[in-house]
């Protein structure tokens, strides 16, 4: 009993180390933006002794990669999860020399920053238009939802697993919320209307593997960085009462 009893104790140690502050992980990916914002890869802050840093899910030099160019930031917006001391950060760069719409989870070990994944997308990724993504991604409410009606963690995620279970399985019940608008890429399935639609255009027999998630039960959002089929993606989900109101698509191609 008392092993048993210690085994359960350590646990819950090892859960609640886990943890982060949301202020914490606010200034990482505020870090992260500024960094982007100058070029300087080393701004990111806090980071670990050692970092893992990919694109396109593969490994990437961090001196060299999209942090060391300087851009300007048309819109933003993070998720934080202070479960998994993780981060999702949304960048739109509407700059005509180069426009970029780019994907970022961190992820903390030990308080500091020991993961940096991006998903670079520009000219030639799937539907790739940086002013539409900005022109909509704008346009749409993505604000806190209030404690007394913010779904669980496992609600949220089931929502996301769900449509994404739904490529390859169509006998999966997606809860589609009304009205629901998918962002893919830069096009837009609504039109901002009460009859928006995200349930159109899925197709079948895609298996969407190896998912990597980031959960903030505060904006009802989850990211999940995904193999969609043999290509790099993040599908990013609002989730209202339980059902789907938006979700926003990234795909690397060739990547």
């Amino acid at each position: 009993m008392l092993r048993l009893t210690l085994a359960a104790l350590g646990l819950l140690a090892v859960q609640a180390a886990a943890q982060c502050s949301r202020e914490d992980l606010i200034a990482a990916t505020d870090s992260l933006l500024a960094a982007q914002t100058e070029g300087k890869p080393d701004g990111v802050a806090p980071l670990a002794d050692t970092v893992a840093y990919l694109e396109a899910f593969k490994t990437a030099n961090i001196k060299t990669g999209i942090l060391s160019h300087p851009l300007k930031i048309d819109f933003n917006r993070s998720l934080h999860d202070t479960t998994q001391c993780a981060t999702y950060t949304e960048i739109i760069v509407t700059d005509r020399t180069h426009p970029y719409v780019i994907g970022t989870q961190m992820r903390f070990a030990n308080g500091k920053i020991a993961n940096i994944s991006s998903l670079v997308t520009d000219q030639g990724d799937w539907l790739f238009n940086a002013t539409g993504t900005y022109y909509w991604a704008s346009r749409e409410n993505w604000d806190p939802i209030p404690e007394d009606q913010r779904d669980s963690r496992e609600v949220i995620k089931a929502a996301a697993d769900a449509y994404a279970d739904l490529f390859n399985n169509k006998t999966v019940q997606v809860p589609w919320g009304h009205p629901c608008a998918r962002l893919e890429g830069g096009s837009y399935t609504g039109s901002g209307s009460a009859n928006d639609r995200c349930d159109v255009g899925v197709p079948n027999g895609v298996k969407l593997t190896n998912r990597r998630y980031v959960i903030d039960e505060t904006l009802g959002s989850v990211d999940v960085f995904i193999d969609f089929a043999t290509v790099p993606d993040s599908h990013e989900f609002r989730v209202e009462k339980g059902k789907i109101r938006y979700v926003h698509t990234l795909t690397v191609m060739g990547g």
